[in-house]
């Protein structure tokens, strides 16, 4: 997932796309068997992130954007100065900046249908504030038409979500933390003394084992950087070059640093500190702990506070005292992630979580009970109906039968003659003679 570089690092360096690569000293570096194809640009996490990368890439098209993006700078870009050129483009361009804001307009409607009919089966209250943020880096106003202001919020939306980016994995990381925490201290809880005590002595074990590590450089001093000179790239110190190292670990040869690929930088330090197969490391610090690294390096080299670092900017980071003789960085083990004042807050906040679920639940387990006495209910009135319509069949069909006659009382309807198989109807019995 990126950071904040990646709006303004697409904006930025389309002036930089056709530049020629920085020279290398090819003494010291081997070249590459085959050309590699330019990295896929990453998700920035935004939930807009493909209507702003298909933007982007569009107006990238137009000659005369592409131009003005030549002589914008950063500033100029935040206070909403490019987004006017919008009306200059190309008809091309702006009709399919119109599809492009239809089709995202048509995706948030249906995918906050999907949210109100999700919160509507869990009998949850829904935010309409917070749907109607969902539509903030466009007008949704005007639902058909790709305007100025169109682009003008894209632009703001996406400079201040991404700029909140760090601060919302910090706070979800000390919430991680202090949920570990809580959940250690309550399984103390149910635990005998003995027990209680074992665990509290490997708890202090495994912590004092994590602390046990090589020496941690400060991130972007010099030693750091020869470091990874000679570890990663296998280089002789010696021979540290600061031009040369930007060179070669500026692997999409746009001519800066982004986020990125200053995190990579730090992994042999964090190595030092952090290993998956051991049971005193948390991978969840370690990448804390790069983002930590990170943000130190931009807010002592990145001077023009575009996230990004030039070469012009490391080279001049290079020449301070800083990077020469350093202070000592702290880890995190060092650096305690929160109070136990917070962590106390935290715990009433999960106290009340539960207790809402709990009244939610027997709430929604009355609702059950009552359907089902409902249901028990129809229930019995189907039975009742049932045995209702079978009377009634039964009546009726007492009521269209025939009354049945006893066998004596019933006259033969023909007689037959002695010796005579052949019936005669009566009235002709008279007739017959009589023998003496």
């Amino acid at each position: 997932m990126w950071g904040a570089s990646h709006f303004f690092l697409i904006l930025c360096l389309w002036a930089c796309l056709d530049a020629l690569p920085v020279a290398v000293d090819k003494t010291k570096v081997s070249p590459p068997v085959e050309e590699p194809e330019p990295p896929k640009s990453a998700d920035t996490g935004l939930h807009y992130d493909r209507y702003l990368r298909e933007v982007i890439d569009f107006l990238e098209k137009d000659p005369h954007f592409r131009e003005k993006l030549h002589n914008t700078d950063m500033e100029e870009i935040k206070q909403g100065k490019l987004a006017k050129e919008l009306d200059f483009v190309s008809h091309h361009v702006r009709t399919k900046l119109d599809e492009l804001k239809r089709q995202e307009v048509n995706r948030l409607r249906t995918l906050i249908k999907v949210k109100q009919d999700l919160n509507g089966e869990k009998g949850l209250t829904v935010d309409h504030q917070a749907l109607l943020k969902q539509f903030e880096h466009l007008n949704h106003m005007n639902p058909h038409t790709f305007e100025v202001e169109d682009l003008d919020r894209l632009i703001k939306s996406a400079t201040d979500d991404l700029d909140n980016f760090d601060k919302e994995r910090h706070e979800d990381f000390k919430k991680y933390e202090m949920a570990k925490e809580h959940d250690r201290r309550e399984h103390l809880k149910t635990l005998d003394e003995d027990a209680r005590k074992k665990e509290e002595e490997h708890f202090e074990e495994m912590k004092n084992k994590h602390a046990e590590h090589a020496k941690i450089n400060h991130p972007g001093s010099q030693d750091q950087l020869k470091e990874v000179w000679e570890e990663a790239d296998g280089l002789d110190p010696n021979d540290f070059d600061p031009k040369t190292f930007f060179n070669l670990h500026d692997t999409n040869g746009d001519g800066y640093f982004d986020e990125q690929e200053l995190e990579a930088l730090f992994t042999k330090e964090l190595e030092k500190v952090y290993d998956p197969t051991r049971e005193e490391d948390d991978m969840m610090e370690m990448e804390e702990e790069r983002l930590r690294m990170r943000e130190h390096v931009m807010n002592e080299v990145d001077t023009n506070k575009d996230r990004l670092v030039s070469l012009d900017e490391f080279i001049t980071a290079t020449n301070r005292k800083e990077f020469l003789e350093p202070d000592g960085w702290e880890t995190l083990e060092q650096n305690p992630i929160y109070t136990e004042e917070e962590l106390r807050e935290f715990e009433e906040h999960l106290a009340r979580e539960e207790q809402d679920l709990n009244l939610k639940k027997n709430e929604l387990m009355k609702q059950q009970e009552e359907l089902e006495r409902q249901q028990e209910q129809l229930n019995a009135q189907k039975i009742e109906l049932q045995q209702a319509v079978e009377h009634m069949e039964r009546s009726k069909t007492q009521k269209t039968e025939p009354p049945v006659q006893a066998k004596d009382a019933v006259p033969s309807a023909v007689e037959k003659l002695p010796g005579d198989n052949q019936p005669m109807a009566p009235g002709h019995q008279q007739d017959l003679p009589t023998h003496s």
